[in-house]
Order: C-alpha cells, then sequence, then structure tokens
C-alpha cells in the first residue's frame, strides 16, 4: 500500500512538472486551461479544433500564425483582426488567448525573442480593428514572410491569400 502510495505522489510530482514545464514555455500564457476553453468557445467554430481554417472563408493558424510577428506590422495584423479586435473579452483574457494560440497552432515559428501580448497592448490595438482592408493587410503580410524567411506556406495558406484578395 505505501508503495502504491509513493508511486501515486510520485506521478503528481511529475504532472506538476510537467505543467509547469508547459507554464514556461508559454511565455505570457497564465492559464491554457482558460485560454483552450476560451478558443473552443469564440474561435474553433471558424478555425476548426486543430486550427486549420479553410481555404475559402478562415485563415488557418496551424502552422501559419506566429509566421506574422516576423513581419513589420504582423504583431499588431493579430491583434486587429475582426475575431480578435471584437470578441467579448476582456483585455487580459484575449492576451492570454492570442498568446497561447501562438504556442499552440504554430510553435515553430515563435521567435525566440518573442514578447507575449499585455493586456494593456491588447486593449491599444483592438480600439482599431481592422475591418474592409482586412484581406489586403493580410496579403501585404503574407507577402513578406518570403522576406523573413518563413514564407514555407503550405497549400492553404497559398490559396486562402489569392482567394480572399480576388473578392470584393
Amino acid at each position: 500500500m505505501a508503495a502504491a502510495v509513493a508511486v501515486l505522489a510520485g506521478a503528481g510530482v511529475k504532472a506538476e512538472a510537467v505543467a509547469g514545464a508547459a507554464q514556461q514555455t508559454m511565455r505570457g500564457v497564465s492559464n491554457p486551461r482558460s485560454a483552450r476553453i476560451d478558443y473552443m468557445l469564440k474561435c474553433q467554430g471558424c478555425h476548426r479544433p486543430d486550427g486549420g481554417g479553410d481555404a475559402r472563408t478562415t485563415p488557418p493558424m496551424k502552422h501559419e500564425v506566429a509566421r506574422f510577428l516576423a513581419v513589420p506590422g504582423g504583431r499588431e495584423f493579430l491583434a486587429r483582426v475582426p475575431g480578435v479586435a471584437t470578441v467579448d473579452l476582456d483585455d487580459a483574457r484575449l492576451a492570454n488567448l492570442v498568446n497561447w494560440t501562438l504556442y499552440t497552432f504554430d510553435p515553430a515559428h515563435v521567435p525566440v525573442d518573442f514578447r507575449p501580448y499585455t493586456a494593456e497592448e491588447i486593449g491599444r490595438l483592438r480600439r482599431t480593428p481592422l475591418r474592409l482592408e482586412r484581406a489586403e493587410t493580410r496579403a501585404r503580410l503574407v507577402a513578406g514572410f518570403a522576406e523573413t524567411g518563413t514564407s514555407e506556406q503550405g497549400p492553404s495558406q497559398a490559396s486562402f491569400s489569392q482567394e480572399r484578395t480576388r473578392l470584393p
């Protein structure tokens, strides 16, 4: 019995260590569980559970969203897109969600020196949401991926950018 308790206690310590390591890796994510729930309730209906979006109506985040951090204006863009800027979350929860999204769907492109979004920054940026200019702005930023060395876009990224820029 004592051995079983020791094993379970050790497993608890390991689980806490793993959770703590994940928390440190996701800088700016104060509550990953809350961010995941917010994503499920506010984002995944369009962006899909895996962040894949679709090539026609919703841009993919999977393997792509953190690339915006490498191009001038990309950081601001992520906080100003309509779905982010107008979501009914307070600035702190939204910063938590945006940071979580970057680490969850595109960890390979999160810069080593990434400065997490703060509630203050999110609040300032979301006051001027992108509207009709969103598609054009996104296409310009995606074109900048090639200049920053983050241009290994998949077919969904390429087709979405091309299709959306042709729409009125």
